[in-house]
């Protein structure tokens, strides 16, 4: 199967509307929106669509979005859990589906309204799931929380300060900068803003969090034959993975003998297994960033450097255009939008396009990660 998935496949079109705090459209209108702009990028009519894949967390679903846009008959359609752990299983799963013969054009979308929309944690008398049980109790009550714990374990075990962590921030801005769509554009940060801004779980401050946006996009996928005939230059998908570590339980492992060892530690074994490159052949990545210690924690998970020095590999502009790894070119989940992770997935297709607003020179392989933390995925993409 993984020689069967290897360039198999493309993404050949990419769609999203505009990001903001509060848009007036529905999820529903976002998505049809985004799949369209999709499907216009590729030139391929809607009535070819017969394949669908979303996040169980999606308020639109792929029998309203058919009718909307005017698929013909869908032979394929999933949806994949674990929020942003999602974002790079859409992908993948789309990928599986026309490499086996079961779809000829896939569509792939995340429909988002949470700059304007409710936060779910804010109501402490709904159940919760299993993993929340255990830990709310004792004041988890955010992601951000849940984070918070983990990074100051890093801290202490390996030596990270908040100045790895403003090293993440900054890059992401810094690409957010160049980037007219993202909605950090021309707002500029410097390490002063950072230090002295507002906790919100220490040690976490306001510019290690996310953003919280409305906003949809989407991806077209079809074989590799077929992407040479579409509209636009076809980008590779070369190897695809899920992770989701023995004995895991939530969103992080406090107490396993190892929490800091996630499920990107999964994925990645899987993803170098089935690829032709290693880590050090990655032109560029897209990282999955609702908060800035998942980039150090990915960057060893995926091993483009050593248990303990995710930190220390931010240093000296690492992350930066020219670094050693360039990292969330259009600015990512912390300054150009927090869309579950979707947005990075068209970022890496801009890079191998060559279109990308933050262009990395000669970008040919591009690797994009889902959240690290929860259950996981991962593409490596090829131009």
């Amino acid at each position: 199967m993984a020689a069967t998935l290897k360039d198999a496949t493309a993404i050949v079109g990419i769609g999203q509307t505009p990001f903001a705090r509060q848009l007036p459209a529905s999820e529903k209108t976002l998505a049809c929106r985004a799949i369209l702009a999709a499907l216009d990028d590729a030139g391929i009519p809607p009535s070819e669509v017969d394949a669908f894949a979303s996040y169980t967390m999606e308020e639109t679903d792929e029998v309203e979005i058919a009718k909307a846009i005017g698929a013909g008959d869908v032979t394929f359609f999933s949806q994949v859990g674990y929020g942003g752990g999602g974002s790079c299983a859409t992908i993948a799963h789309l990928a599986l589906a026309v490499a086996t013969g079961q779809a000829t054009v896939g569509v792939a979308w995340r429909s988002r309204k949470r700059g304007s929309g409710p936060r779910p944690w804010r109501n402490t008398r709904t159940q919760l799931p299993t993993p929340g049980q255990w830990t709310r109790p004792y004041g988890l009550l955010r992601p951000a929380d849940e984070i918070a714990m983990l990074a100051r374990r890093y801290m202490h075990e390996y030596g990270a300060t908040r100045d790895h962590l403003f090293n993440v921030a900054l890059a992401c801005r810094n690409r957010a900068n160049q980037n007219p769509a993202a909605m950090m554009y021309e707002r500029p940060l410097t390490r002063e803003m950072y230090m002295d801004s507002r906790w919100i779980s220490e040690p976490l401050c306001l510019f290690d969090n996310c953003l919280e946006t409305d906003g949809a996009l989407a991806c077209v996928v079809v074989s590799a034959r077929r992407a040479s005939d579409c509209r636009r230059r076809p980008v590779y998908v070369h190897a695809v993975a899920q992770g989701l570590p023995a004995q895991h339980h939530g969103m992080v492992n406090y107490w396993t003998d190892d929490p800091l060892t996630g499920p990107s530690w999964t994925a990645a074994r899987h993803l170098w297994k089935n690829a032709d490159f290693g880590p050090q052949g990655v032109d560029v990545a897209q990282i999955y960033d609702a908060f800035t210690p998942l980039i150090p924690l990915s960057l060893e998970g995926y091993g483009f450097c050593g248990r303990g020095e995710g930190a220390a590999f931010s240093e000296g502009g690492a992350l930066e255009i020219g670094g050693r790894l360039p990292i969330n070119t259009a600015g990512g989940g912390l300054s150009e939008a927090y869309v579950h992770g979707f947005n990075l997935i068209n970022e890496g297709v801009r890079q191998l396009r060559g279109s990308s607003t933050a262009q990395v020179p000669d970008a040919t392989t591009c690797l994009v990660t889902a959240g690290e933390g929860v259950p996981t995925s991962a593409l490596l993409l090829r131009s």
